[in-house]
């Protein structure tokens, strides 16, 4: 890894790192190797393959922002997007249609520096700085890029659940709906887990790994959690789902699923 951007402590596992680890990648750090593999194996003792889980979230991003693009949605506002893999939003985006405009939001400084070179040569995609936890920051950004006067699709990938409190959750989404005309879009996922019998000291374990995070928290929450986010929205088919079943004919990451954890994923239009 090249030189260090500021204000990054490699000690401190980041879980954009850590889930980079979990795809196979190789912008991590010896802090986010370990506390991934200390969730891969917690994982594993409850029968969850944790590397499978980040791959059915991809394959879901992959298919949910090439629907969108061949329905005619030219704008995505990914937030939390992540260290920069195959399939980006703009390479699937743009790909259906070049003169699609991306604007990627995230915190981390690592993120931000892959990003902007990667993204470079690519006039109609940008990253800027910001954190989900400030929303009305990230629409002010975005909305140097994008025109909300048109309809946008928002992204909010494998995020949410490292927000612990619920309320909070219902307020950044009710703040990202407030400037969305008719025919934009909203694309989540979030992690949830049914843990068996016995099995509540394995959870609380893999609570520990993200406490020592840059996240410093994460939470599951369930279909009719997330549902009640959407009130008022249009739910596409076929619902809110395990990410590996949204639409997953043509998914690059063929998986069956787990019975008890997992990722949801779900796609809401305005009316």
């Amino acid at each position: 890894m090249a030189q260090l951007p500021g204000q990054i402590d490699p000690n401190v596992p980041s879980v954009a790192r850590m889930y980079d680890y979990y795809l196979g990648g190789k912008d991590n750090f010896p802090a986010d190797r370990e506390a991934a593999e200390q969730v891969i194996e917690l994982g594993r003792r409850t029968g969850t393959d944790i590397r499978e889980v980040a791959l059915a979230n991809r394959g879901f991003l992959i298919r949910s922002v090439r629907h969108l693009a061949q329905s005619g949605i030219r704008q995505f506002l990914d937030i939390g997007t992540g260290l920069p893999t195959q399939d980006n939003v703009h390479q699937v985006a743009q790909r259906v249609a070049l003169e699609s405009r991306i604007v990627y939001v995230d915190n981390d400084p690592i993120v931000l520096a892959h990003a902007r070179a990667l993204l470079a040569d690519n006039h109609e995609t940008i990253i800027v700085q910001g954190d989900l936890a400030e929303p009305d920051a990230v629409l002010a950004a975005a909305a140097d890029h994008l025109d909300f006067s048109q309809p946008v699709a928002v992204v909010v990938a494998a995020v949410f659940h490292f927000f612990h409190d619920d309320d909070q959750v219902a307020k950044i989404m009710e703040t990202l709906r407030r400037p969305l005309v008719s025919g934009s879009h909203l694309v989540v996922s979030h992690g949830y887990i049914e843990p068996g019998e016995g099995e509540e000291d394995k959870v609380d374990e893999v609570r520990g790994v993200y406490r020592r995070s840059t996240s410093g928290a994460i939470a599951w929450r369930g279909r009719e959690e997330l549902l009640s986010l959407f009130d008022g929205l249009e739910i596409l088919p076929p619902g809110v789902v395990p990410a590996q079943k949204w639409r997953n004919d043509d998914d690059p990451y063929p998986w069956p699923g787990l019975a008890r954890g997992g990722v949801l994923g779900v796609v809401a239009r305005v009316p």
